[in-house]
């Protein structure tokens, strides 16, 4: 059985024993109430030692008693919390290993134990509308919490849970039940409040006013640690586009390490670029077998049908398909190495302690001429990919003028706090020469990706003609990209 996946939207209330459930049905959009059903709930919530999971407020819990029984992991998200349920299986103590791995960003290679056992008494009022759909489940819990070694805690707490109904069902809902007695929870979740005071305190860091280069830095490379974190279970779970923003999280990161080594101490930061060009290259084959395959649907679609010698849309994605499905294998596997712990392990550390040479400089003194050196360094490339005596010697230059686009486009979209709209100019005219520049790159990829293929199908007693009219076309794209660069590159400034 596959795991589910659904976003939870909640809302929490304290109550005291004496309080009585209000009347619901007259709530908008709600026809009648369900007969309630009680349930008797059983949950034993794993963490680590060091409670690294409740510390990045994710739950992983094994509950029986009810409809939903199974592995729950519940991770934060831009609008609720997602959750992910497993089906029950065997294991009572220890966490099957394809849970584990939807946490193991946060755990890494710490061990997984129960911390916390909650029996909750739940009564559940389904709201449904008139056409007998539920909108949303309010549950009257009694809870008893147990954490070894200390004497049980109980509460009583109210839920509502939406289902099929929207927010305003929420809002609409929370006068009801204050009126009756309830206080918005003391806590956001059944755990924290049975862990208390027992969850390390996470480092909490704004941005001054008047930064620092360093601040800078730091709040930037805060930012792009935190979407790694964000992106690592969305790789592991397939999600669209996942890989690509998981790559762009750690080029990012790589990019302000070198901007910003005037303040740090390159002693430290440059094995971390290291270390993220390993990790970015091991994302690296899935990635770019993905675009391929979405670029080939539509290259394959739009040429003329007649021109089309056979099953050329199915030759490619096949191809593509199983390039894909073995560089996603060697993903999997360096997001489960010991490497990539230790990485994020140094990532931690980058955040909450940076290796700075220098704290006192302030930003808006420094940072022009960081950006300045950037684009230099970009000047640099242009001027080999000028002066180059081939068109493989071009290629390979524009693809590092591409590069530097990037670590300029991400420098000035880190110095927007402190020079505003001049930055965010330098970053938006960057970002289209890196555009414009993918597509050059990816038209060199395609090629060499359609010659292979199209030698291969001659071989096989095939018929290349139409991979051969599509090496053409990427060789058009990639002289129009070279042209448009061109044109747009005089327009990059930043005085």
């Amino acid at each position: 059985m596959t795991p589910t996946e659904q976003l939870e939207i909640e809302t929490k209330y304290d109550v005291d024993e004496h309080a009585i459930l209000p009347a619901l049905h007259e709530l908008p959009g709600v026809d009648r109430v369900e007969q309630p059903v009680e349930l008797a709930l059983e949950a034993v919530y794993f963490d680590t030692a060091g409670l690294h999971l409740a510390r990045n407020k994710v739950t992983l819990r094994r509950r029986t008693g009810g409809e939903d029984d199974g592995w729950h992991i519940k991770l934060p998200a831009a609008r609720g919390r997602m959750e992910i349920q497993h089906p029950l299986g065997r294991a009572v103590r220890k966490v099957p290993i394809q849970v584990v791995r939807a946490v193991r960003v946060h755990v890494r290679d710490h061990e997984l134990g129960p911390v916390v056992t909650l029996a909750t008494r739940r009564i559940v009022h389904r709201l449904l509308d008139a056409e007998g759909e539920v909108l949303a489940e309010v549950a009257d819990d009694h809870v008893t919490a147990t954490v070894d070694g200390e004497e049980p805690q109980t509460w009583r707490e109210w839920e509502v849970e939406l289902v099929g109904g929207s927010t305003e069902l929420l809002e609409a809902a929370e006068p009801v039940l204050r009126d009756a007695g309830a206080k918005p929870a003391s806590g956001p979740s059944k755990l924290a409040r049975a862990l208390g005071d027992r969850v390390p305190k996470r480092e909490t860091w704004e941005l001054p006013a008047k930064p620092t280069t360093a601040d800078l830095f730091r709040s930037y490379a805060t930012a792009q640690v935190e979407a790694i974190h964000l992106r690592d279970p969305e790789v592991r779970r397939d999600l669209p586009d996942s890989i690509h923003k998981m790559r762009v999280a750690t080029r990012r990161l790589r990019s302000a390490l070198a901007t910003y080594r005037p303040v740090v101490d390159r002693e430290v930061g440059d094995p971390i670029r290291d270390e993220l060009k390993w990790f970015a290259g091991e994302l690296g084959g899935a990635r770019d077998a993905e675009v391929l395959r979405e670029h080939f649907l539509v290259a394959v679609a739009e040429q003329p049908q007649e021109l089309v010698m056979g099953r050329v849309a199915g030759y490619i994605d096949d191809h593509l398909r199983a390039v894909y499905k073995q560089a996603r294998v060697r993903a999997l596997e360096a997001l489960e190495s010991e490497r990539y712990f230790r990485l994020l392990d140094t990532l931690d550390d980058l955040v909450t302690a940076p290796p700075l040479l220098d704290a006192e400089t302030k930003a808006k003194k420094q940072v022009p001429s960081l950006l300045k050196n950037d684009l230099t360094r970009m000047s640099k490339c242009v001027k080999r990919a000028e002066k180059a005596e081939t068109l493989a010697e071009q290629d390979h230059e524009l693809h590092e003028t591409r590069k530097a686009s990037k670590r300029l486009r991400y420098a000035a979209e880190s110095a927007v706090p402190v020079l505003g709209q001049a930055a965010t100019d330098l970053a938006n005219r960057a970002e289209q020469v890196q555009e414009v520049l993918g597509d050059h790159q990816d038209s060199v990829v395609a090629r060499d990706l359609l010659r292979q293929l199209a030698v291969q199908q001659h071989l096989d007693g095939g018929n290349p003609f139409t991979l051969g009219r599509l090496h053409a076309a990427e060789q058009y794209r990639g002289d129009r990209s070279r042209e448009a660069f061109l044109e747009l590159w005089p327009t990059i400034d930043f005085s």
